[in-house]
């Protein structure tokens, strides 16, 4: 098994393994299922993406939408399958709330249905007041866009 030692973290969208990426949001992400390629572009695109990388192979990948000043949204987080129960998915989440980018933010969320284990050290809890809370929820866009 890999160390953490060997993991990489970058924000260089020109590592990223796009194909990667949406193959797995595609095939096995339960928020995303059925996504359309022309959609992760433009997604990766739009935001912070973070890869995590053993050697020269993305193991790992997370975006943040942000403004860069007041508010992020973490999204698309997963770590592969075969390279789970390694660390890999704290480093990352290590790795991003040691950066800059987020210090200085008010507000940071995320939607998870089951790695509350994950971003709890981070200083996630349930939202205070959900009630203030809105959405548009189109679960199955993607496949209905076909």
């Amino acid at each position: 098994m890999p160390s953490l030692d060997n993991l990489r973290i970058s924000s260089d969208k020109q590592e990223l393994d796009v194909n990667l990426i949406h193959a797995f949001l595609r095939d096995h992400a339960y928020w995303s299922k059925g996504i359309p390629r022309s959609t992760v572009e433009r997604a990766i695109e739009g935001s912070v993406c973070f890869g995590a990388y053993v050697g020269t192979k993305q193991v790992a990948f997370a975006r943040l939408i942000t403004d860069m000043a007041t508010f992020a949204y973490l999204c698309d987080v997963f770590v592969l399958p075969e390279h789970r129960k390694r660390g890999y998915g704290h480093a990352l989440m290590s790795h991003l709330f040691d950066s800059d980018l987020l210090k200085g933010l008010r507000r940071i969320v995320l939607v998870t249905g089951d790695a509350h284990e994950l971003y709890r050290p981070y200083g996630f809890t349930s939202l205070a007041n959900p009630e203030k809370y809105m959405e548009i929820a189109r679960p199955d866009i993607y496949s209905a866009s076909r």
